[in-house]
């Protein structure tokens, strides 16, 4: 049951080509972003599509497979858990930010008959 407590799962498109570093340890890191959208009708019958972003960062196994499959514009399923963390930038201001950790992503086939 521990596992449900913090866990995300996202579908959209990858907004970027991942950036991938080996840290001095080592280990592979993967940062990207990916677009989730939600349609809705407003109280004025139109339809509205809203588009939200979501840092994502991969680190591992699956930081070397983003490496080698994925790229901007890719449809995928993402599932990780939601981070928070701060950090202070070069010029002394300390910064928040939120991402999903990355623990498992599944690239989405395009139907190539479609």
């Amino acid at each position: 049951m521990n596992a449900l407590k913090n866990r995300v799962q996202l579908i959209g498109n990858l907004g970027m080509n991942p950036e991938v570093r080996t840290t001095e340890s080592g280990k592979k890191m993967a940062k990207m972003s990916i677009a989730t959208n939600e349609s809705y009708k407003a109280a004025n019958g139109e339809w509205v599509k809203e588009t939200q972003w979501h840092n994502l960062v991969a680190w591992g196994k699956v930081a070397e497979t983003v490496e080698k499959k994925m790229q901007k514009g890719l449809e995928v399923m993402v599932e990780g858990k939601l981070v928070h963390r701060e950090y202070t930038d070069r010029t002394g201001v300390k910064r928040f930010i939120s991402e999903v950790q990355v623990m498992d992503m599944l690239l989405f086939e395009k139907n190539k008959n479609a």
